[in-house]
């Protein structure tokens, strides 16, 4: 993927912005992993300390997509570590953004996937496998959904209804 400004498609997509077709999330994330600037449609799940659903959907084959975790925003154990990291990278996922936490930091930033989390904590989720996939979540000040695009780079995250022109 050629490099890609958030600041820049914030500046020539004026309209999008002002009709809420494209929306910046609130700068708030951390950056983890190999990958500063990544973008890709989004598939969404939510869960809520417990990552049975997000080790299933890095299963897949991500075909360049982003996966967008819900957590619900807790800082009290991690939704993905470093074996999830790897499993992103070999499936094919350009990225990861968890509203909550990460683990195995050094890990994660040894992969070649870009990950936006809230912070890291060691602690492990639970194993119960509860939660929704494809269903839109709101994060970052957002309402996000399945199938829309994610762009991220160093200045921040955006979400578009559509892909943009890059």
């Amino acid at each position: 993927m050629a490099a890609f400004a958030t600041a820049e498609a914030c500046d020539s997509n004026a309209e999008l912005i002002s009709n809420g077709d494209l929306r910046a999330l609130q700068p708030t994330f951390k950056i983890y992993g190999q990958r500063r600037c990544f973008s890709g449609p989004i598939v969404t799940l939510k869960v809520f300390e417990d990552n049975v659903l997000v080790r299933n959907q890095l299963e897949t084959k991500g075909e360049g997509a982003v996966l967008v975790i819900d957590g619900g925003g807790s800082m009290r154990c991690a939704l993905v570590g470093g074996n999830l990291g790897q499993l992103a990278q070999n499936n094919g996922w350009v990225g990861i953004l968890v509203n909550g936490c990460v683990r195995d930091v050094d890990e994660i930033n040894d992969c070649d996937v870009g990950v936006r989390a809230l912070g890291s904590n060691p602690l492990k989720s639970s194993k119960k496998g509860q939660g929704e996939k494809n269903v839109p979540v709101y994060i970052g000040g957002t309402l996000i959904r399945d199938g829309e695009w994610l762009y991220a780079d160093s200045d921040g995250i955006l979400i578009s209804k559509t892909e943009l022109s890059v």
